[in-house]
């Protein structure tokens, strides 16, 4: 039995919803019937997608073979991950590339054990690598994702962009030293994004001052405000534990409280929301067949009174057809938010990466670039990593935002719900890396300079003394030489400086463009999708709305017309759906306001 095992009370929950399906399905609501269906089929096959993040050289790929128990992702001291590594449950072992192409995916499958060495086809972008195996812990459902190391250009950003369809993330930090300020910065911007997340203090058998380190690292998220969970782990004693079957290797490792966060932060609570979803949907379901059944009913039951039901209903339809027919206002409210939301996070972008600019060309100014060029690209790849990570958590926020103010013009309807998830996964494309300096001129070089520019101070205070009497060569014409061969060298130094200053300036810039106009087409791509979510999201709200009101009020008006015969049949049987409607919307609005935390 996997870890994550638990026991559930959802087969309750899922027979009252099939229950409104079968509801739905007899009042001839295919629209219902197709949201029921697909919330039924989220929960009884769910997908847990846990994201597993860090910088380079944390025991990443060698954690996830531990948790899963298999030697499957490529470890060595010369073999990192480059693109994301998925692994899901399939009853047959395979691996596919995923390649981006535009407006789809392209999936080539290739052997398992070329996994080390596998490279995009020549002129395709190698998106992420999918692997389906047959593991226990696969089997309930999880999804592992192993990325990138963060620290290259775009690597924190492709990572951010995976988080909130994420349902948690493990970010990895190793024992050797405590956490740095990038991967605090990087923990804070994850944190927003993915509530369900821990960090975990890799390696704790290498090193023995571990726990000073656990307890820096403590003090460190304490400081920031980021209250969350931070487990000490070792995936080599959870090798030997399983490999030896020792239960005190295997608590040592630190995988214990490890799953116990998974069932506790990630199941429990993947469960509820999917719970609470189900419920919203049978409620909702429910308000729509009972609106259609009581109509008629107060027709039939009481003919005299039909006549004001449907007026009340012909107001409604007239409600619901003008929202219908103010379809322009509430997507014009969503276009001319999405268009600001557009220009307002360029703007940001581009303000942020101008400061990065700014701040970069001033210390290059005060500083030989040539001796310092990996720590100026170490930090500028930091830096606009963490720009762009702010970015989009900004971006997110507004999204959420113009989401609600659409939401707006649905008050009429009574509440609505917002969209589930308002971002746009797509590939990130690497920002490329900043470019070499010419590196200085060597030894020789410099001694040359300095020559070249002596020989002229020698030969012309040399032939001036030599009308005193005094030979070519003398203390007065070599002084002289080495006085101007000194300048000439000095001046010669500021000259290559000043060269490298502009070259280094120059490469900052040109860095700087590429990555302003990649991540402007990635969040160009990124306000299209949160525009397509939105209006589609909206748009069949009004419809379901108005569908609802039109098959009541045709309701209502056959049971004014019908015969009195056939009335007292038709009004047991409607009473017996209404019941059972009443039935399921009062069972799903009780579990949506008192939801339950599974065992």
């Amino acid at each position: 039995m996997s870890p994550l095992t638990c026991s559930t009370e959802m087969d309750t929950l899922l027979s009252v919803l099939d229950d409104t399906v079968t509801a739905a399905r007899a009042a001839g609501r295919d629209d219902l019937v197709a949201r029921l269906e697909t919330a039924a089929a989220r929960a009884r096959d769910p997908r847990r997608r846990i994201v597993v993040a860090g910088q380079r050289d944390q025991g990443k790929s060698r954690f996830v073979n531990a948790l899963l128990n298999l030697e499957i992702c490529p470890v060595g001291d010369d073999i990192t991950t480059t693109v994301p590594i998925q692994l899901a449950y399939a009853e047959r072992p395979r691996a596919e590339m995923v390649l981006a192409a535009t407006g789809s995916e392209e999936r080539v499958e290739f052997p398992l054990a070329d996994l080390a060495v596998v490279e995009a086809p020549t002129g395709k972008q190698l998106a992420r690598i999918e692997i389906h195996l047959p593991n226990a812990l696969l089997a309930d459902g999880i999804v592992l994702v192993d990325t990138p190391g963060i620290g290259g250009s775009g690597t924190a950003m492709s990572v951010l962009e995976l988080l909130p369809s994420a349902d948690a993330l493990l970010i990895l930090s190793d024992a050797s030293t405590e956490l740095t300020a990038p991967e605090l910065t990087f923990v804070r911007q994850a944190a927003e994004l993915c509530p369900a997340t821990a960090v975990l203090l890799t390696k704790t058998d290498l090193y023995p001052h571990w726990r000073q380190v656990f307890a820096a690292d403590r003090h460190h998220l304490t400081t920031a405000g980021l209250n969350l969970p931070l487990l000490p782990i070792s995936s080599l004693l959870r090798a030997h534990a399983l490999r030896l079957q020792d239960t005190q290797l295997g608590a040592e490792s630190g995988f214990g409280e490890l799953f116990q966060f998974l069932r506790d932060q990630v199941v429990a609570r993947d469960n509820q929301i999917t719970r609470a979803a189900i419920a919203q949907e049978m409620s909702s379901a429910a308000e729509h067949l009972a609106l259609a059944i009581g109509s008629e009913l107060v027709a039939l039951r009481d003919p005299q009174h039909a006549a004001a039901a449907l007026s009340e209903l012909h107001a409604a339809k007239s409600t619901a057809q003008q929202l219908h027919r103010r379809t322009a206002a509430w997507q014009q409210t969503l276009a001319d938010g999405i268009t600001d939301l557009a220009g307002d996070v360029d703007h940001d972008l581009r303000e942020r990466l101008r400061t990065i600019s700014r701040t970069g060309e001033e210390w290059i100014d005060d500083h030989d670039p040539g001796r310092h060029w990996n720590a100026i690209a170490e930090w500028l790849t930091g830096t606009v990593d963490t720009a762009l990570g702010d970015n989009l958590l900004w971006a997110h926020a507004r999204a959420e935002s113009l989401a609600e103010r659409v939401a707006e013009h649905f008050q009429e309807l009574g509440a609505v719900e917002l969209p589930a998830a308002l971002d746009h996964v797509g590939t990130v494309t690497g920002t490329g890396t900043l470019a070499e300096l010419e590196p200085d001129i060597g030894v020789v070089s410099k001694v040359l300079v300095g020559m070249r520019g002596s020989y002229g101070g020698v030969l012309m205070v040399g032939l001036a003394t030599t009308f005193a009497g005094l030979a070519m060569l003398n203390p007065i014409s070599i002084g002289a030489g080495v006085l101007v061969g000194g300048k000439a060298y000095r001046d010669d130094k500021q000259a290559r400086l000043t060269r490298r200053r502009g070259e280094a300036k120059n490469a900052v810039r040109r860095f700087l463009d590429d990555v302003a106009f990649q991540a402007g087409k990635d969040s160009k791509d990124r306000m299209h999708g949160i525009h397509r979510a939105l209006r589609d999201h909206y748009a069949g709200i009004a419809e379901r709305s108005l569908r609802s009101i039109d098959e009541s009020l045709t309701a209502a008006q056959e049971a004014a017309t019908s015969a009195a015969t056939d009335r007292a049949t038709r009004t047991a049987l409607l009473e017996r759906r209404l019941t059972a409607v009443a039935d399921l919307r009062r069972y799903a609005d009780q579990f949506h306001t008192q939801p339950q935390l599974l065992a």
